[in-house]
């Protein structure tokens, strides 16, 4: 009996490394692909299921359409049945738009502004009192409103804070028949008329009526209401007639009728800070402002003026030019210009930043501000020394003061933004509106809730929805999107996810897990590339790729159910999910040579904690997703101590203090970004081997006898590169609406040079052909260099043995890129001084290559670097050295050390939710 179930058929898969695969993969299901780095995991998912799946859904539309939308190209297969259209929820680490927050990206944003916009409550944005519109109808109700028998004074005011007598005034109303007003909180007669100093401001209120509310007073009411707000200029104060409470004021238009500003009426262009009516006018909306920071201007303490302590003049004429104004200065602040920096008072560096006016100096920072308006270049070369901070106008809630002053239940747009997402579904559910604001207020806090509970579901209740989506691992980028495909509600779609455990603690993995099976269980197939155990575990099916990577990968190693995958004695994975495979762990742990003190961290949601990093040891810092690990390693540790060291980042975290900072003489934050943007790069060029080869081929008889130096062996200058290509081996044809194609070079075949470079030979081999060697390959063919098999042994031992030495950059993935610059780092002889900083280096890691990582890492330790890695992975945990675990929840609940120590002395402590998942 045939197997009905439906299924996606891929016949002759040879894209990458893909060794002519034919498979089935099961729709409906939650499908996990597995298997090494470069095994062509991502190549079978987004390179051919997820790139057909969109390329015949956008090729049914209209030529016209097609030009809008991105075009993917097709891949290099037989024959794909079964295929339903795609959706691809990858790591597309943040966007660099400083603009984009999570409630942006997620669209509740445009979802608040109408809710705001609808039923916000104006406020003054000066005086911060509420600013109420009243048509007279309306102002009458609420006086008859009051309690019965409240005996009641009718003003109009009249004169606010003005200096004079104001007798033609008061004349003029006793001449109308008015008899009283108020001047000073005080009711005097106008006959005879009050003599008011001339020199004395005044505040002067008409007496229109006096009334006792009770039936019947309708109609003098409505006349006397009617008078004052002609008198008032449509505004009218109500006052106690005994004094005994505060003044009500009514106006008939936006207004504070304290202040006298206007306000505009809440529209939802008002809460926008991507548009001129809503952007703060001081940060157009971004949020934060540039300056000059000191610790970029001059990073070296001991150095004086005259020796170049200020970076931008340290050119002897450009010191020159205000040499005698600083010789004045520094007469009088008790420095010269042969005084080291480290010597100055606190007073004297302050006047020279940010100048005196006594002596006419205008400051450092004054100047280069200045300086900036000579040039785009100038400009530019300024820029390395400006930090960015938080508006001090709009505090970093981007919006003008008029929309921060429009309220819900006392909160503004802001406030409700800045909350974790877990505090601002219990915020909505307090609400409560009447009348017609409930029948508006209904739709909008239905959607407002599901997009939030959505977002609660994926792991993220500790995002803000002002977090700006820059600053978010790949794996909560990537659940974003996912909570937003739950609330579309589709079926019959083949999703495809890659890695989206990546940031997310042991403890909340069951959380993503049923969020995948909702996708799902509505009848759509969900393809995942993951390394997690338990979310390979939960699959319905396995595809395991191998044996290896690169070249020694893209077949099929297993394919089936998890339990058959426990049970087969090739599959890698099966060796480790059942304990036949672990991670390597040290036999003891490293005593600390020193330790690094950080006081009073009160970054983000950290709760003034003080945290001692030991030095000379691995620390990984762990804890629950938003529990505060990334503000205190990568926002405090990080920034304060490049800062120190003159490395620009931007607004470093709050902090009271840093003991021991003088231990460290290089700071180096080595994260998954690409080693570079453009095919030119290569893992040859970035960790400098191409430069030895290319030493190397000048030394042959050959390259000798025609004159050829170094630079004839680069494909990135003129020379020795196919200048019909330019060096890159592929010429790119456009195709307007239809994707771009890269054609291989007709003249030089794709190998980037020209013949008489390639002529060249060394040991058989011309530049060309050594550039396609794998690492391990390339190991033996130049064992007799020592230095270069150095650099190469480096990369093997990072498990990159099967990249080609000329690999472009563009196609390695995030923890090839990583593992690269580690490599380049344990190059070097000894470290001592050195602090390395990773944020979950074991992204995109089979559990094979967690444990080349642990011993990597433990390989920089012992040449004398101290290593600090942020990491949910167990291995890696139990592999360190010493543990700092933060929590005990995300946001809010977190931002405390809830337990550190040894990874043993975690596992005994009951605080720890991270020492509960240890092996």
């Amino acid at each position: 009996m045939m197997d009905e179930t439906p299924r996606i058929r891929i016949e002759g898969a040879r894209q990458h490394n893909l060794k002519n695969l034919t498979l089935d993969i099961p729709r409906d299901k939650l499908v996990v692909v597995c298997g090494p780095s470069g095994s062509g995991k991502s190549t079978l998912a987004f390179d051919i299921v997820y790139a057909e799946g969109q390329r015949r859904y956008v090729e049914s539309l209209s030529a016209y359409a097609r030009q809008f939308l991105p075009q993917m190209d097709k891949p290099q297969v037989d024959k794909i049945e079964g295929l339903s259209p795609a959706i691809s929820l990858e790591q597309q680490t943040a966007t660099r738009n400083p603009r984009s927050t999570v409630g942006t990206v997620t669209e509740i944003y445009d979802f608040l502004r109408v809710f705001f916009a609808r039923l916000g409550k104006p406020h003054c944005p000066k005086c911060g009192e509420a600013i109420t519109a009243r048509t007279a109808d309306e102002i009458i109700g609420d006086i008859l409103a009051l309690p019965e028998g409240s005996k009641l004074l009718l003003l109009a005011p009249l004169v606010e804070h003005q200096k004079g007598t104001h007798a033609d005034r008061l004349k003029k109303l006793k001449s109308q028949g008015f008899a009283r007003v108020r001047v000073a909180g005080q009711i005097v007669p106008l006959e005879p008329l009050p003599e008011l100093e001339k020199n004395k401001r005044h505040n002067i209120d008409l007496v229109v009526d006096r009334l006792v509310v009770k039936d019947g007073i309708r109609s003098r009411l409505s006349d006397s209401v009617e008078l004052a707000l002609a008198q008032g200029d449509g505004r009218i104060y109500i006052a106690d007639h005994e004094g005994k409470a505060k003044d009500r004021i009514f106006s008939t238009a936006s207004s504070c009728p304290t202040c006298k500003i206007s306000v505009p009426r809440p529209s939802p262009q008002l809460f926008s800070f991507n548009s001129p009516q809503g952007a703060c006018p001081a940060c157009s909306g971004i949020g934060a402002v540039e300056y000059f920071e000191p610790a970029l201007l001059a990073p070296n303490k001991g150095l004086s003026l005259a020796e170049g302590a200020i970076l931008p003049w340290k050119s002897e004429r450009a010191l020159a030019r205000y040499s005698k104004q600083l010789e004045n200065l520094g007469a009088r602040h008790g420095f010269t210009l042969a005084t080291k920096l480290a010597d100055f008072t606190p007073e004297a560096l302050q006047a020279l930043y940010y100048g005196d006016a006594a002596f006419g100096w205008a400051g450092v920072v004054s100047l280069l501000e200045k300086g900036q308006s000579f040039g785009p270049v100038w400009h530019d070369e300024l820029a390395r020394y400006r930090q960015s901070r938080p508006c001090p106008v709009c505090g970093g809630a981007r919006l003008r003061p008029e929309a921060l002053a429009v309220r819900v239940a006392e909160a503004s747009i802001a406030d409700f933004c800045a909350m974790p997402i877990d505090r601002a579904l219990p915020w909505l559910a307090g609400l409560d509106f009447t009348g017609a604001e409930a029948v508006i207020a209904e739709p909008l806090l239905k959607e407002l809730n599901h997009r939030l509970k959505f977002l609660s579901g994926v792991g993220l209740e500790y995002l803000s929805l002002s977090r700006n989506m820059a600053t978010l691992s790949g794996g909560e980028a990537q659940r974003i999107r996912l909570a937003g495909q739950l609330g579309s509600g589709l079926v019959g779609v083949t999703y495809v996810l890659d890695e989206p455990s990546i940031g997310l603690h042991p403890r909340d993995n069951d959380r993503l897990l049923a969020t995948l099976r909702q996708l799902q269980g509505r009848g759509n197939t969900v393809l995942v590339v993951e390394h997690d155990e338990a979310t390979i575990k939960s699959a319905d099916h396995v595809i395991e790729l191998g044996p290896g990577s690169g070249r020694l990968g893209g077949e099929i190693v297993y394919q089936g159910d998890v339990a058959g995958m426990l049970a087969s004695p090739t599959s890698l994975t099966g060796k480790y999910l059942r304990g036949e495979a672990a991670s390597p762990r040290p036999e003891s742990r490293r005593p600390p040579k020193g330790e690094l003190v950080l006081r009073g961290v009160t970054t983000n949601n950290l709760k003034n904690i003080d945290a001692t990093i030991p030095l000379g040891c691995l620390v990984c810092v762990t804890g629950v997703s938003g529990s505060g690990k990334s503000s205190l390693v990568m926002d405090t540790l990080y920034k304060h101590l490049a800062l120190s060291k003159g490395i620009k980042v931007d607004a470093p975290g709050a902090i009271a203090g840093i003991e021991g900072a003088g231990l460290i003489e290089k700071i180096v934050s080595i994260d998954q970004t690409p080693i570079g943007r453009t095919p030119r790069s290569n893992p040859a060029t970035y960790t400098k081997v191409f430069d030895e080869i290319r030493d190397i081929f000048t030394t042959t008889p050959d390259a000798k006898r025609r004159g050829f130096k170094p630079g004839r062996f680069s494909f990135n200058v003129k020379g020795g590169r196919c200048e019909a290509c330019g060096g890159d081996g592929q010429i790119r044809v456009e195709m307007h609406f239809l994707p771009d194609i890269y054609v291989t070079c007709e003249v030089c075949g794709g190998l980037r040079y020209n013949r008489e470079t390639l002529d060249v030979r060394y040991k058989g081999l011309n530049i060309a052909e050594v550039l396609d060697l794998t690492v391990r390959q390339a190991r033996e063919f130049f064992e007799n260099y020592p230095v270069l098999d150095r650099r190469l042994e480096v990369l093997e031992e990072v498990g990159l043995e099967y990249l080609h030495l000329g690999q472009p950059a563009t196609t390695l993935s995030g923890g090839e890129a990583q593992r690269i610059k580690i490599s380049r780092e344990l190059g070097k002889r000894s470290l001592p001084g050195a602090l390395y900083i990773l944020d979950e280096p074991t992204t995109g890691l089979h559990m094979q290559e967690v444990g080349k990582l642990i011993t990597v890492l433990h390989r920089l330790v012992d040449k004398g670097a101290s290593v600090v890695v942020i990491e949910h992975n167990t291995d890696v945990v139990a592999a360190s050295d010493h543990v700092i675990d933060l929590g005990p929840g995300g946001g809010e609940g977190g931002g405390r050390i809830v337990a550190k120590g040894t990874p043993e002395e975690l596992k005994a402590d009951p605080n720890s939710v991270t020492g509960r998942f240890l092996p």
